[in-house]
């Protein structure tokens, strides 16, 4: 990679990591060390791609295409099913990735919504975190998960509807913007 294209590549992920980190950690139920991997595997893949993908339209969407599609290839992988030491309370990690920005406003508790995410079927949790967390139209999240604009509409209904139920106390908040 020229040391030009190099250096686009370092100042986009710079900017961009908390945000990925936030998403990664969201997809992956909490699991703060998964996410980590997913996001240091789509950033190695898109150093190798960077040519590529700063050509794209819209950059964020390819990254965003690109972290999705690594979460779901890592949770089809037989070895990430695989616990070394049981699994501990993430709900005291509590905030996720360091430094990135609080999407909640009116829910005190996020361990109580990551712990909520962590019960939805992954591609309902994929589609949420998608369209409220990182705000992505629902044809650019169809695209993403290589769906129908028709599933991504009726996973979001259902996903919503189950947080909804899995959070009575704070019906308001979910499914408004940047909010889960």
């Amino acid at each position: 990679m020229r040391s030009d294209s190099e250096a686009d590549y370092t100042t986009y992920v710079a900017a961009r990591l908390p945000a990925l980190h936030r998403a990664a950690y969201l997809l992956c139920g909490g699991d703060k060390d998964r996410a980590d991997d997913v996001v240091q595997v789509t950033i190695t893949k898109l150093y190798r791609s960077w040519k590529r993908a700063s050509r794209a339209d819209n950059v964020d969407a390819y990254v965003h295409r690109m972290l999705v599609r690594t979460y779901i290839d890592e949770k089809r992988r037989l070895w990430s099913r695989v616990w070394l030491l049981p699994p501990g309370d993430d709900a005291s990690a509590g905030a996720g990735a360091e430094g990135a920005a609080e999407p909640y406003t009116t829910i005190d508790d996020r361990g109580v919504v990551v712990a909520a995410l962590r019960k939805l079927p992954p591609r309902q949790r994929a589609v949420l975190v998608l369209r409220f967390l990182l705000d992505r139209p629902v044809e650019e999240v169809a695209e993403i998960l290589g769906c129908s604009v028709g599933t991504v509409k009726s996973q979001t209904s259902r996903g919503l509807a189950a947080l909804r139920a899995m959070l009575p106390d704070h019906p308001e908040t979910i499914g408004t913007r940047g909010h889960v």
